[in-house]
């Protein structure tokens, strides 16, 4: 069973740029005596930061596997009757921001497979490298009319690769899938009696485990767990392979670690209650802005932080600095993505909608803004505007991460690198094009001290442009999934 919107739907994003986005976070709980529907809301509505243009659940009560899922966010799709109807033991839920594949209801997940020996939901938070080999050899296992696919996305075909193994359980069909993969992800997915979850070779997105009263659950971070009562147990592992049914959590190793976690996670993309590899986000945050006030001291009279994401490096730097921390910018928390198409006089206003500056605050001051990163610059350049119009004297832009100069192939969807600012642009003309007093990042040698993990061990590509993945030149000329496997239609 499954809901389809009435009507095409759009999203507009106010403001006059977004910022670097993943594509989704996942939820998994295997619960006999838990209301597993409702424990997956909430699990996804602490995952909405990931992913914010559909939302999915699926859930079984051993007999059939039913789905519900639509464009908008977790509270928009979802209400008490919708969660009402889907009931059983397991569940496995999703919030979607694309990066292959379109933002259309056809790819919203789960994705759903029936096969001769049962039927597949799945749920997958990154991006595959390797989907064109994926789709050829799915041509080849699978006749055309069994192979029909309405959605366009690298989920879709794990799925179907998964379901097309004939013959086979649904866990020995993923370890047979599993080493074709290439790339990140972190999945969750179910048949009507077991919870699955798998995580790359290499770690790129983060999948925790915690363990209820009676029961399992397994999700994108740990905030998530907090949330639904919870308890961490650990984290997924590189190259691992997790069941749970009534006979409890069982783990098959699937592939030689070779761990090299998103740092962007700590960046920007992770919750700040969230702790990755054993460190606290939020920690980590903070660490960065007291770095950055080391490596880029500056005179000034107040730190103000661009909200959210850029608080915990204002912290910081305040700390570390002896400058003053003040809230400069008030934040509209309800801005976001939105059903209503703004008017051009609304779209005129730009960030405006996200942020207003507070004169009282900021006016004849020396200020210090701290943010997370630059990506095209379209917000920190009207944001200037927008505080000096407010009275600023001087405004010295910090960014608690180094020049973003190269896209991501493995989940976030960044700018093309022609659109990346610091990918053509030095330090200074970066700092002019925004019109900042001054501009300083933090050192790619900060950031990953911060980190407290080897730089061994992490994805810096974003910032480096040494992919420990290899990039196919279809996907790295911008080809998009429809493309790529047009050619074994």
């Amino acid at each position: 069973m499954t809901k389809r919107p009435d009507g095409k739907l759009t999203f507009e994003t106010f403001g006059a740029e977004k910022g670097p986005q993943d594509e989704c976070g996942v939820f998994g709980v295997w619960a006999p005596d838990e209301e597993v529907a409702k424990l997956t809301f909430y699990g996804l509505y602490a995952l909405q930061h990931r992913g914010q243009e559909s939302a999915g659940i699926a859930t079984s009560d051993g007999k059939r596997i039913v789905v519900y899922k639509d464009m908008g966010l977790v509270s928009q799709v979802f209400t008490e009757a919708d969660l009402a109807t889907l009931t059983g033991n397991l569940a496995i839920g999703h919030c979607r921001y694309s990066t292959t594949g379109s933002s259309t209801w056809a790819n919203a997940q789960p994705t759903l497979r029936s096969t001769d020996h049962g039927t597949l939901a799945l749920a997958h938070n990154g991006n595959l490298t390797n989907t064109g080999d994926l789709a050829e050899a799915l041509a080849k296992l699978a006749p055309k009319s069994d192979n029909d696919m309405n959605a366009t996305t690298d989920t879709e075909i794990m799925t179907a690769l998964i379901a097309a193994q004939s013959g086979k359980n649904f866990e020995s069909s993923a370890l047979t899938v599993l080493p074709m993969l290439k790339g990140a992800f972190s999945m969750v997915f179910m048949d009507e009696h077991t919870l699955y979850a798998a995580r790359d070779r290499n770690g790129v997105r983060p999948l925790v485990i915690g363990k209820l009263d009676h029961g399992w659950v397994v999700a994108s971070e740990s905030a998530a767990l907090d949330i639904v009562g919870a308890s961490f147990v650990r984290e997924v592992e590189c190259g691992e392979f997790i069941a749970i049914d009534e006979n409890g959590l069982r783990s098959t190793k699937w592939a030689t670690p070779e761990p090299k976690g998103c740092i962007f996670e700590y960046v920007y993309l992770a919750r700040p209650d969230t702790s990755i590899a054993g460190r606290n986000v939020h920690t980590t945050r903070v660490a960065l802005g007291a770095q950055l006030a080391r490596e880029h001291p500056v005179a000034a009279d107040l730190v103000i932080p661009v909200p959210e994401s850029g608080t915990p490096a204002a912290v910081g730097y305040a700390q570390e600095s002896g400058i003053p921390y003040g809230a400069g910018l008030v934040k509209n928390s309800y801005v976001g993505r939105t059903f209503i198409q703004p008017s051009q006089t609304i779209r005129q206003l730009g960030i405006r909608l996200k942020l207003n500056p507070l004169r009282d605050v900021i006016e004849g001051k020396r200020i210090i803004v701290v943010d997370d990163s630059i990506v095209r610059g379209n917000t920190q350049r009207a944001l200037i505007r927008m505080l000096r119009e407010a009275g600023a004297l001087e405004i010295h832009v910090r960014i608690s991460s180094p020049p973003v100069k190269w896209p991501c192939y493995y989940g976030i969807d960044f700018a093309s690198r022609a659109e990346l600012i610091a990918a053509g642009l030095e330090v200074e003309e970066v700092r002019r094009s925004i019109g900042a007093d001054t501009l300083g990042y933090v050192s790619m040698e900060g950031l990953i001290e911060a980190t407290t993990i080897a730089e061994s061990k992490l994805c810096t590509a974003c910032f480096t442009g040494n992919y420990p993945i290899d990039i196919p030149s279809d996907l790295s000329a911008g080809k998009n999934l429809l493309e790529i496997t047009s050619r074994f239609e």
